[in-house]
């Protein structure tokens, strides 16, 4: 038996995807008669059917599916194995993923990986930005070498994913200068169903932190009037300077408008006690990584980086008093 190839793998996986010879021969820069070779070859030496041929169109055999979630895993561990040998020269090559949710990705990353550039210049790295939730799972499927996100890890995750506090920063409740409590500067808990509100969609970290502050300050979320819901922080952000309600924002994406003063971030005072005390939402950025997948020297090299600058001091606001 002449035994499958991975050059066969990539085929497949590549028609299995597209369900389409000539658009898998494009993708792979090859031609089709070589795409149906290699599929071909496949069923033959294994005696098996991986594709329905149906007129013009395909689809994939119950041995098709079993070999699509087999051959990834295979692609996806040679992959990892040829990073692995790439960085056996002092990193002074290599590829680092990382996921990242918008504010981290957007505010608080970028400085990390620069410092991480400066003493590795030959390395490459890959950062995706999506909501936390995607984050969460993408890294669990093993797209990326580490993830970072300020939401929580949802449950069905934790026993796949390691999950670790390396900074924080605090959500603020912002308006614009039409808004009526710009001139006030603070508001009473109780205010906070008293405006219209712009909100992040509920997959967003800030989101999250947001209502499970609310929750603890005794507010319901469907007290609150909501008027808009956006995908991103900069949406929100631009409709609130245009006089649009409040937001729950990270200070991290408002620093310079607060400075600029076309926003100002309102305090928000818990009288419930009587005592007057500032009501703060205070939320962690954690590190993710998979419990059992393969770690790269870089991302190792990496991760220490990110718990060396939270050591350092960067991840003061924790010894604050949250919410």
């Amino acid at each position: 038996m002449a035994g499958m190839t991975l050059e066969q793998l990539k085929i497949f996986l590549a028609v299995a995807q597209n369900l389409h010879f000539t658009r898998a021969a494009e993708e792979l820069y090859i031609t089709q008669p070589a795409v149906s070779a290699a599929i071909h070859n496949l069923e033959q030496e294994y005696g098996v059917k991986l594709f329905h041929r149906i007129g013009r169109h395909i689809e994939i055999a119950e041995a098709g599916k079993l070999l699509q979630v087999e051959a990834q895993k295979i692609l996806d561990q040679v992959s990892l194995t040829e990073r692995g040998l790439r960085e056996l020269n002092n990193l002074q090559r290599g590829e680092l993923k990382l996921g990242s949710s918008l504010t981290i990705g957007n505010y608080w990353l970028p400085s990390k990986i620069s410092e991480f550039k400066s003493q590795y210049p030959g390395i490459q790295i890959d950062c995706t930005l999506a909501n936390a939730e995607t984050i969460c799972v993408g890294t669990a499927m093993g797209q990326f070498d580490l993830g970072l996100v300020e939401g929580d890890v949802k449950p069905a995750l934790q026993n796949t994913l390691d999950y670790e506090i390396v900074a924080s920063d605090r959500l603020q409740i912002v308006v614009g200068q039409k808004h009526p409590w710009f001139e006030w500067g603070e508001v009473d808990l109780s205010q906070l169903t008293q405006t219209p509100w712009v909100m992040r969609v509920r997959e967003s970290g800030t989101q999250q932190r947001f209502e499970e502050a609310l929750q603890n300050w005794g507010i319901n979320l469907s007290e609150l009037n909501v008027i808009l819901v956006f995908t991103s922080g900069e949406m929100a952000k631009a409709a609130i300077e245009n006089g649009v309600g409040a937001t729950g924002i990270s200070e991290l994406m408002v620093k310079k408008e607060i400075q600029l003063g076309t926003l100002r971030a309102i305090r928000v005072i818990d009288n419930r006690e009587g005592n007057g005390a500032i009501a703060e939402i205070v939320r962690p950025f954690f590190k993710l990584k998979h419990r059992q997948r393969f770690q790269t020297a870089l991302s190792k090299v990496f991760e220490q980086m990110l718990i060396s600058s939270m050591l350092d001091g960067s991840y003061q606001h924790l010894s604050e008093s949250v919410i």
